[in-house]
């Protein structure tokens, strides 16, 4: 009989999405699953179980990514296999904002703008807030069919005019997964 293994999906997979959660996962005592980074996504969602299920400690954080494919990506298909996996908890969604032309949308339960703070509707891209319904990325229309506790948007990971740097902490990814952390009922502890 194994554990439930409590995990963070994030809806991006870029280079600099990995660099940043990385820091992210760091910074909340996370491990971030760095070969579920691609663009899109390459590995199949058995191949990313394996990888959830050998991580150190949770919560584990996995990147999914379509690179804008219209319909059911590589990145929306992996995500489904890994969240039908009865052998993990997802814990949260970070639901990650872009401008694609073909963007499915998806209800946020808040979003983390590029200045830190937690507003209730979605953001863009640059992690503004926006006066629509639903935030729009290239691999959260999924999200709508998922049963999760919580949904918090983001504009684009590492990036966000600056203010999601890495190099700099990765602050606005932090405190996303922070809201996701505190939302589910997860017990952490900020690391010192």
């Amino acid at each position: 009989m194994s554990e439930k293994r409590n995990v963070i999906f994030v809806t991006d997979g870029d280079q600099i999405a990995r660099r940043s959660l990385e820091v992210a996962a760091r910074n909340i005592g996370g491990r971030c699953i760095s070969m579920s980074a691609g663009n899109p996504t390459t590995l199949s969602g058995v191949e990313l179980i394996e990888l959830i299920k050998s991580a150190a400690h949770d919560p584990v954080i996995v990147m999914f990514d379509d690179k804008g494919q219209e319909g059911m990506g590589s990145g929306e298909k992996a995500m489904l296999e890994v969240y039908n996996d009865p052998d993990i908890n997802v814990l949260g969604i970070l639901a990650v904002a872009s401008n694609s032309g073909f963007c499915g949308g998806t209800k946020v339960d808040c979003s983390i703008t590029n200045t830190g703070d937690v507003i209730p509707g979605p953001v863009n891209k640059f992690g503004k807030a926006i006066r629509q319904k639903e935030l729009h990325g290239d691999t959260v229309e999924i999200i709508n069919d998922m049963d999760v506790p919580v949904v918090v948007g983001v504009g684009d990971i590492g990036k966000m005019e600056g203010a999601d740097d890495y190099h700099y902490g990765a602050a606005i990814t932090t405190r996303a997964l922070q809201e996701i952390l505190e939302r589910s009922g997860f017990k952490w502890e900020q690391p010192q």
